[in-house]
């Protein structure tokens, strides 16, 4: 179904690259089958260079020869995207926006006119094919519209299909979420060499640590309070340690950091709005 169809990239960033690269490695996609623009030269270079997919620098373009376009544009610009191709896009074309912030009504109001809309929201772990992405379907797109979006993002990573009023939410915990694992990981491996260890096996260590913890989590089911439990022995290292982050607010400091992301999720929806 979805290998049949011509998938067009408005925005050729770090996102759409992860993107064609889980459509291309999955097998959900050709290379021939797919086209895509930016205003950067270099990119649109690379990307054809690594992918052998199609690409060119106009935007409307790319909507003429998809069936299925992603606007994969940072917020501030979709605004500038959507007025030019206000005499592209129509009910002919699925239309996925992967903008933070951004409603489908706000997009509609724009092009002043119904569409078929899905509005996503991916991570960065994309690029490795691990995404955490949620989808939700605007008024107009059918069951088909949203099988072929679930399957554009389950060959990137795992999906899960929302309501649009949690979206801001999804944006501030697994659309931001990765930036703050890297923080923390790189605090753990700070943490090691200052204990002793090589820069390069505390990194290791660390990384390998957060990914081998979120595999047990997601592979036995386990609430994550009984699994920190089973690591926890009385009187032992592990309750030591978590003492210590519970002491200096770990646990507050990121539902904090979730909850201000998805506030600013909201607030860039509200600037589009406005203007």
């Amino acid at each position: 179904m979805l290998n049949e169809r011509k998938v067009g990239f408005i925005g050729a960033g770090n996102m759409a690259e992860a993107m064609i690269k889980g459509l291309l490695q999955s097998g959900a996609s050709k290379p021939e089958n797919i086209v895509a623009s930016d205003v950067r030269e270099d990119r649109l270079s690379f990307l054809h260079e690594l992918f052998e997919v199609s690409v060119c620098e106009q935007n409307p373009e790319v909507v003429k020869r998809a069936d299925l376009v992603v606007l994969a544009v940072k917020p501030q610009i979709m605004e500038s995207v959507l007025i030019e191709l206000t005499n592209t896009l129509d009910m002919s074309k699925l239309i996925i926006s992967i903008a933070a912030g951004i409603s489908l009504a706000n997009i509609e109001s724009h092009l002043k006119r119904d569409l078929r809309l899905i509005r996503a929201m991916p991570n960065i772990a994309a690029l490795v094919l691990e995404s955490a992405t949620a989808i939700c379907p605007g008024k107009h797109a059918s069951n088909e519209d949203l099988k072929l979006a679930k399957a554009i993002f389950d060959s990137i990573g795992k999906t899960v299909i929302i309501e649009e009023g949690l979206m801001d939410a999804i944006t501030g915990l697994s659309g931001s979420g990765p930036a703050y694992l890297f923080l923390i990981i790189d605090a753990m491996a700070d943490a090691g060499v200052k204990v002793g260890l090589s820069r390069d096996n505390a990194l290791t260590l660390s990384a390998q640590t957060v990914l081998g913890a979120a595999k047990l989590l997601i592979e036995t089911g386990e609430h994550p309070g009984r699994l920190k439990d089973l690591v926890t022995s009385p009187g032992g290292t592990a309750i030591a340690g978590l003492h210590t982050l519970e002491e200096g607010g770990l646990r507050t400091t990121l539902i904090n950091a979730v909850e201000i992301a998805t506030r600013r999720s909201r607030e860039l929806g509200e600037m589009m709005e406005k203007k």
